[in-house]
């Protein structure tokens, strides 16, 4: 049994959790990060700020690989109206801990899958609820002075040593790590971009 490609599939990022998170369900695809700046705008909802940067990363690299189906994301966390993104340094990494501590915040993940010239497209946005348990200071101390922090929104890693930080997780837990894997595979098979097969051994009930 396996999943059957239809053409190319490309990530446009490099995050290891979005490679883990594909390699998991047996997907076969390109990283090809697409350089796109992840600026913010003011006057965006949390939604459209994912939404608009997933498009961006896609369609920049349909453009160049017009064979291929392209597949975007973007993660934010937001807590009180402000988005955490990745720390740099102890100090930033420590200050959105804190902000975090005994409190929910909501992760955002916007993707966007496109087909070859971008003829075909489809975007969504999937939001989790995250509720951390209180922290002290000597945990915040230890945690980072990891490595960990540094490369994710709000500066904890769900799959990593920050699991233990988390009380309750409301929605999707991938979508936490950085990807909605059921959402994605859905939009993926009703594209057209996979499909999945049984051998002819599989009983079918």
């Amino acid at each position: 049994m396996g999943i059957i490609q239809e053409n190319k599939l490309i990530l446009a990022s490099a995050s290891p959790r979005r490679i883990e998170l594909l390699e998991r369900v047996g997907l076969t695809f390109q990283v090809v990060p697409s350089g796109v700046e992840e600026a913010a705008h003011p006057e965006e909802s949390p939604e459209e700020h994912v939404l608009r940067l997933s498009a961006a990363k896609a369609e920049a690299l349909t453009r160049r690989h017009p064979d291929a189906w392209v597949l975007g994301a973007d993660t934010i966390v937001v807590i009180d109206g402000r988005v955490l993104g990745k720390p740099v340094g102890r100090e930033e990494a420590k200050a959105m801990l804190r902000m975090l501590s005994g409190r929910e915040h909501t992760v955002y993940t916007g993707f966007s899958v496109l087909s070859g010239g971008g003829s075909r497209a489809v975007s969504r946005a999937i939001s989790s609820t995250v509720l951390f348990k209180n922290l002290s200071d000597e945990e915040m101390n230890w945690y980072v002075r990891s490595d960990e922090p540094y490369d994710k929104a709000g500066g904890y890693a769900v799959q990593g040593m920050g699991a233990f930080f988390i009380q309750e997780i409301r929605g999707s837990y991938t979508n936490v790590m950085g990807l909605p894997l059921c959402e994605v595979m859905e939009v993926l098979r009703d594209a057209g971009a996979i499909r999945f097969s049984a051998n002819g051994n599989d009983p079918i009930g």
